[in-house]
């Protein structure tokens, strides 16, 4: 018959490290130095690193208030060699310098950490070759899982991923032939709903102002494409370079404006665009939405603080972030295989404020 021993007090931790830094810091403390002063297994404690939702949430506390008072750091480089897992998973991303992106990985990132893993971050730029330098230097760390945005990657870089055989999921666009798995919404059909919106309203003259990366690329393509549907060929459209500013929009509408002035409605590839159109126009005297509707796309927090208030295209960035780490974690857990490809389309709505 086998006995419980309570746990020893935080107090006694504290004369433990004590202790241990005397015989020459922190940096000799092992994991059963941890588990003796919570009074659990060394097994324990490394659910607690790797595996937390599988440990009793009153265990949870007292061995994480052990770990803090003790400073004991968990050897990553050890557990990754002899167990062959690295608890890191890699995020590539454009940007994180407005809230589009970053919405998605901070919600990915919370998912995958209380689920025991790290998460790597890279920023590519909107640049296919960036991407493809980044994937060589991520995945030296040997990550355990890949999350990609958008579909549109070189031929090398889908060839190199498919033949590591990590789970993989692209968010923020939609394709039928993704790498592995896949969550996230359809650019195109959303250029064809603005362009409806557009048309519903009496707007016969509409124009785009767009980034040129590949999904901004894809909103213009549906948006023309709806509008040639209509008898609509002549589309006047200012391009600008990723990624997207206030003062780019602020640029590009007096441009549009000056090689086409019976423009009647703008797709903005980006709430920022927007803003800075709303600006423009508001100093050249046009009026919004009575002689120039304005949309724009991401439906950013100060959207509902523009005069006029600023219709836009809304994605749900937390959605896409939760599922994208929920399909990695499935398939890291061994829930689902390869042989069961998934996607999630989560959709976008078209808020309709007063500048359109």
């Amino acid at each position: 018959m086998s006995t419980i021993k309570p746990a020893p007090s935080i107090e006694h931790a504290d004369a433990t490290v004590r202790a241990k830094r005397t015989r020459g810091g922190p940096k000799g403390l092992r994991i059963t130095d941890v588990a003796a002063q919570a009074g659990v297994s060394p097994i324990t404690v490394s659910r607690v690193f790797n595996n937390p939702e599988s440990v009793a949430p009153e265990t949870l506390e007292r061995v994480r208030q052990v770990v803090q008072k003790l400073g004991y750091v968990p050897n990553r480089l050890a557990g990754g060699l002899s167990s062959a897992r690295s608890r890191l998973v890699a995020a590539i991303v454009p940007t994180v310098s407005h809230s589009l992106f970053s919405e998605t990985i901070q919600v990915f990132s919370e998912t995958m950490s209380r689920a025991g893993y790290e998460v790597l971050l890279a920023l590519s730029g909107y640049s296919a070759s960036n991407e493809e330098s980044l994937l060589d230097t991520v995945l030296s760390r040997r990550p355990e899982g890949v999350l990609l945005t958008g579909v549109a990657h070189t031929e090398s870089l889908r060839g190199r991923l498919k033949n590591v055989g990590i789970p993989v999921v692209e968010t923020w666009d939609m394709t039928d032939t993704p790498i592995d798995m896949l969550v996230g919404f359809s650019h195109y059909q959303i250029g064809v709903a603005v362009a409806g919106h557009f048309l519903a309203r009496g707007a016969r003259r509409p124009a785009l102002i767009s980034a040129n990366d590949a999904r901004a690329l894809a909103r213009r393509a549906g948006f023309r494409e709806r509008l040639a549907q209509e008898g609509i060929e002549d589309v006047p459209e200012e391009q600008v370079a990723p990624p997207s500013s206030v003062a780019h929009g602020k640029r590009a509408l007096p441009q549009l404006l000056a090689r086409a002035r019976d423009i009647d409605a703008v797709f903005c590839g980006s709430d920022l665009l927007a803003i800075g159109a709303l600006g423009a126009a508001r100093q050249m005297g046009v009026q919004v939405p009575s002689q120039l509707a304005i949309c724009g796309f991401g439906d950013l927090e100060f959207a509902t603080e523009t005069t006029p208030q600023l219709t836009t295209v809304r994605v749900e960035g937390t959605r896409i972030g939760v599922n994208a780490a929920r399909f990695l974690l499935d398939r890291l857990s061994g829930e689902t295989s390869v042989a069961e490809p998934r996607a999630l389309d989560v959709g976008f709505t078209i808020v309709t404020r007063e500048s359109a």
